[in-house]
């Protein structure tokens, strides 16, 4: 059971950050406002808290819900530090903390292989312990997260192609998560508008990581550049969770010996 705080709700929206500051007597929540994301990548809500005298917060608790809902049924639950608790279907592993260390104050979460279903509010809550007691609080306001059609494409590094010379071409994926891994392939296509593989070439994957959460997912490919290569349409075809799909094509011109 909780322990019920009356005091005065104080809110302070900062107009330069899209942040606002929500508290209630000592206890205040600062999250951001709305937040735009592209299906396929990921987001960070970014939150922290601050606690009144004799808090300790033991749990952190975000909920996605919909417009004029209280937001904070247990079914609205997507994230929990409870492993215990069960969240949303379909939010299972793709939700955590940006800092496991809740003592930090940092609530900030990261929801990666965003679905267009996403889209919503969502609502952060603190559970902890006052003086021995069961106790926690709630922001009031929401972040608004809206979720688009993937439209950001990869990049691709081409070097200067030389007939007769092994040649390596590299394509970054769009976006730094930590979610699962794309799949990235790449097609020619030849004078007769064939799509094919390049015949005698060989791929390899590599994810970089940047930090705890934060990745670069990278792919090569080494071939031997000949005269069939030559204006040539080459494409890295980057596919990630949830058929979200994006690509970048280009023109071969090698030097012909």
């Amino acid at each position: 059971m909780f322990v019920l705080i009356w005091a005065t709700f104080l809110l302070c929206v900062c107009a330069e950050t899209g942040t606002s500051q929500q508290c209630i007597g000592q206890y205040c929540i600062t999250l951001s406002e709305t937040l735009t994301a592209e299906a396929g990548l990921c987001v960070v809500i970014p939150c922290s808290f601050a606690t009144g005298f004799g808090f300790t917060p033991k749990h952190i608790v975000w909920y996605k819900c919909e417009a004029y809902s209280r937001c904070d049924y247990d079914h609205q639950i997507i994230f929990h530090t409870n492993k215990n608790i069960r969240v949303q279907y379909g939010f299972e592993g793709r939700v955590s903390l940006l800092e496991p260390d809740i003592r930090q104050n940092n609530c900030s979460i990261i929801i990666n292989d965003l679905k267009e279903s996403d889209s919503g509010l969502y609502r952060i809550r603190v559970n902890g312990e006052l003086n021995r007691r069961e106790d926690g609080f709630a922001s009031i306001q929401t972040t608004t997260v809206s979720v688009e059609g993937l439209s950001q494409k990869p990049r691709v590094k081409i070097p200067t192609l030389t007939e007769g010379q092994q040649a390596t071409l590299t394509c970054v994926a769009p976006g730094l998560c930590s979610g699962s891994a794309p799949e990235i392939t790449w097609t020619w296509r030849g004078a007769g508008g064939t799509e094919s593989y390049i015949t005698g070439s060989s791929t390899s994957f590599r994810t970089k990581t940047l930090t705890a959460f934060t990745q670069r997912h990278i792919s090569t490919l080494t071939f031997n550049s000949s005269a069939e290569h030559h204006n040539t349409n080459v494409t890295c075809k980057i596919c990630f969770a949830g058929e979200k799909t994006t690509e970048e094509g280009f023109n071969f011109k090698s030097k012909l010996c």
